[in-house]
């Protein structure tokens, strides 16, 4: 029991899934934030040059 409570705190791979995870995690929010505000920025413009054609 000792032994295998040794190798698992020896055990890196959990923990470099969780970093990779929390990672991935955060550049998908950055990601759809900046998207969610070109979005916006796109959409007021679109919506002058509609009321500028009308």
């Amino acid at each position: 029991m000792t032994k295998s409570m040794q190798d698992f705190s020896r055990d890196d791979n959990a923990a470099t899934a969780v970093e990779y995870a929390l990672m991935a995690s955060l550049i998908a929010l950055s990601v759809i934030t900046g998207l969610t505000n070109i979005g916006t920025k796109l959409s007021g413009y679109f919506s002058e040059v509609s009321s500028a054609m009308k």
